[in-house]
């Protein structure tokens, strides 16, 4: 849990996404469900949230937890990207719900070409689809097949900042190396706002 408690809005959504959980609900209908809450949460967004909430860090972009689920099955986050900030090539072994709150983020697609039969080399991935996505606007993510992305801000863009909901408490995920064709797992550290 954060050490700010959650309040108001983020509360209300925060029970809805575990009503989702406790309903056993498949993650694709879990992010259907979630999709206007996001946005509802995102475009309030100047209403509830602190700055203390918004941490960034000049060396990378910066994952701040607002709320976690004691029992791990569900993580938020405010994510703040200043501009030429980005992921590594990964996927997240999870779903999520994406809200934009300010800037515009960029998410670069990867497509797995080579079948995911557990082996960490041997991966072939080629460069998929880019979306943009706005203030306001929610993207989903489902596993199976895992989605595999590069997000983040080119240099001439200004900062971004987004919200994710996770269907776990996000401590880790996959990396890729698209030209050595491999993944490894890494811990990911994040600021408790």
């Amino acid at each position: 849990m954060s050490d700010l408690p959650a309040t108001g809005p983020l509360q209300s959504f925060f029970d809805q996404a575990l009503a989702c959980g406790r309903q056993g609900l498949q993650p694709c209908d879990a992010v259907l469900a979630l999709v206007g809450p996001m946005m509802e949460l995102a475009t309030s967004a100047r209403s509830w949230i602190d700055t203390t909430q918004l941490q960034s860090r000049p060396e990378g972009y910066t994952r701040n937890l607002l709320h976690s689920a004691p029992d791990g099955s569900l993580s938020l986050y405010a994510l703040v990207w200043l501009p030429g900030q980005w992921t590594p090539v990964h996927d997240h072994g999870s779903w999520g719900v994406v809200g934009i709150l300010e800037g515009v983020l960029e998410e670069r697609s990867h497509v797995r070409l080579s079948p995911d039969d557990g082996r960490d080399e041997g991966i072939v991935l080629a460069r998929g689809s880019v979306v943009l996505l706005p203030p306001g606007a929610v993207s989903t993510f489902v596993p199976n097949p895992d989605h595999i992305h590069v997000t983040g801000v080119p240099a001439e863009r200004q900062r971004a900042v987004s919200l994710h909901l996770y269907g776990r408490t996000m401590t880790d995920f996959n990396v890729y190396d698209p030209d050595a064709g491999t993944r490894r797992r890494i811990g990911v550290a994040h600021h408790d706002g």
